[in-house]
């Protein structure tokens, strides 16, 4: 999304204009609000904020979904290890680190 000046606001404009900000974002507008003069949160409407926290939960599925394919590619290959051993080696090098 493309914001512009008037989608940025003080965090003092905001405290001042809350009800109206409200009523903007409720119609589709997003606004930063600034402090100091950097950027410091935004207000964006409920269920936009809903969305993106669902696109943010089907990324990181895709992302273990791939994970998994490339682990089943691994299995395949027979880029494999013994899991008894590994961990026993994992331990040994986790004890080895401690007393060193």
């Amino acid at each position: 999304m493309v914001f512009s000046v008037r989608d940025v606001i003080s965090l003092s404009q905001a405290r001042a204009n809350l009800s109206e900000l409200a009523e903007q974002v409720k119609a589709g507008a997003e606004k930063i609000v600034t402090k100091n003069g950097e950027s410091y949160v935004a207000i964006i409407d409920a269920q936009r904020l809903d969305y993106y926290h669902q696109l943010e939960r089907e990324r990181i599925h895709l992302l273990l979904i791939d994970d998994a394919g490339k682990g089943l590619d691994d299995v395949v290959a027979g880029h494999v290890k013994d899991a008894r051993t590994t961990l026993q080696a994992l331990k040994r090098r986790r004890v080895a680190k401690t007393s060193a």
